[in-house]
Formats: C-alpha cells, sequence, structure tokens
C-alpha cells in the first residue's frame, strides 16, 4: 500500500470576503506542482460563500463535478434549462463534456453555505452535458458506508462518467470497518469531515486527506464520532 497525506492546514486558501476557500489541489492562484491531482481526482475545494453571494454564470467542459453541500441551501442554474436547490443530505453531479455555463450562488441572502467542489476528469471526452441530483437520508450512512456515487444509473447513488464510487460516513466513537476497493487499480482518498479517524494506521484530524493505492482494502477507526467522504477513483 502506498499513501499521500495532505494535512488541513497545508492547503491553499483563498479568502475573497464572499468567498472563502480552501484547495486540496492545485486551484486558481494555488498552484503547488505537487498537489496537481490524485489519480482522476483533479479538484477537492471546501468553499464558505457568504450570504446573497455566488459563482456567475461560467463555463466547463469535460469534467465531472460533484457538489456536496454541508451547510446551508445551494442555488444552481444552467444554460440546458436546470434551475434547483440543493441541501445538506444531497448530491449534484454535473458532467461537463462538451460544455456547458452554470452559475452556483447562496440560496439565503443572510446565511453562509459550506460545500464541497470536487471535479474529476471524465473516462469519456464530449458528452452529452447532463444535470443530476439525489437526496440521501442521514440514516443510511450511521455507522456504514453510504454509496452516493456510481459509474452506472442502475447502480446507487448519482451516476458519473468515470469508474468512481464515493461513499458517505457518519461513525461512532470507536466504530471500525473495512473498506473494500470495488475496481483493481483504483485508489481510494478519504476526506475527514467532522471528527478525528485512524486510516490504515494513520491519524487524521478534521478536513485532512489521505490518499491511498495499491491495496484492495482499507480498514478506518473512529477516534470520535466522526463523518467522513470516500472517494475511489482510478489512478491513471
Amino acid at each position: 500500500m502506498k499513501t499521500v497525506l495532505h494535512p488541513a492546514d497545508s492547503r491553499g486558501h483563498a479568502n475573497h470576503g464572499w468567498l472563502d476557500s480552501h484547495h486540496t489541489f492545485s486551484f486558481a492562484g494555488y498552484h503547488n506542482p505537487d498537489r496537481m491531482h490524485f489519480g482522476m481526482l483533479r479538484v477537492l475545494n471546501d468553499d464558505t460563500v457568504a450570504g446573497g453571494r455566488g459563482f456567475g454564470a461560467h463555463a466547463h467542459d469535460n469534467m465531472e463535478i460533484i457538489s456536496i453541500p454541508l451547510e446551508g441551501t445551494l442555488e444552481h442554474q444552467d444554460d440546458a434549462g436546470n434551475h434547483g436547490l440543493i441541501r445538506p443530505g444531497d448530491v449534484q453531479v454535473m458532467s461537463a463534456g462538451s460544455g456547458i455555463r452554470h452559475s452556483e450562488k447562496n440560496h439565503s441572502a443572510t446565511q453562509e453555505v459550506r460545500f464541497l467542489q470536487i471535479w474529476l476528469f471524465p473516462d469519456q471526452r464530449n458528452v452529452t452535458p447532463r444535470y443530476d441530483q439525489q437526496h440521501f437520508a442521514a440514516a443510511g450512512r450511521h455507522n456504514q458506508f453510504q454509496q452516493v456515487i456510481s459509474p452506472s444509473a442502475d447502480d446507487a447513488g448519482v451516476w458519473i462518467h468515470q469508474q468512481a464510487w464515493f461513499h458517505l460516513a457518519d461513525f461512532e466513537a470507536g466504530h471500525a470497518a473495512d473498506y473494500q476497493l470495488k475496481k483493481p487499480g483504483n485508489g481510494l482518498y478519504v476526506f475527514v469531515l467532522e471528527g478525528t479517524a485512524t486510516v490504515a494506521g494513520q491519524p487524521l484530524q478534521r478536513r485532512d486527506g489521505l490518499g491511498l493505492w495499491e491495496t484492495d482494502s482499507v480498514t478506518i477507526q473512529a477516534d470520535s464520532a466522526t463523518r467522513l467522504l470516500l472517494m475511489e477513483i482510478p489512478m491513471q
């Protein structure tokens, strides 16, 4: 097994007043040649947007873009006619494909919205752009891995154009479980949303990230009440 540790305080950081963003990988004004991506995982941004503010209409192509709200309500609109609200418990996917313009803003005029913005390189280029989201009940991730992203519309979770599986988990202190990778050659990136955990023997704090590869299974133990995001992705 090989690993790479990304402590929370080693991330890139940009505070624009209306937007406070932490970048696990190189993004915008943050460039670190050692932090370009982890396999097909290109962007992991931990964003806080002030009330009444947001990202105006902008273009993307050939990227799988995943939004996971943590607090507050995010409002999405795109030039394919999609318009909706994304709340905690929801997971949204936008396959940019051949090209799409969209905007994201805080639906509240006064309260902050906190969300993860995640980009993956797709396994197909120039697909027809698409948008989808699902809600996942908290009970489904209590002391277990709740699948929220998959490569197939016939599997659990929102599907994307990549051989990737995402899981959320809420573990009680002391709970341990083994995550079995679904595809040979894939790696696993574990991001601690809240609490503390030990992953493959590595202690992790809130917002730490750990990438693991060349393994079939990873042991995860919660050292306190812990919320985790697991991203299994191809390494090449």
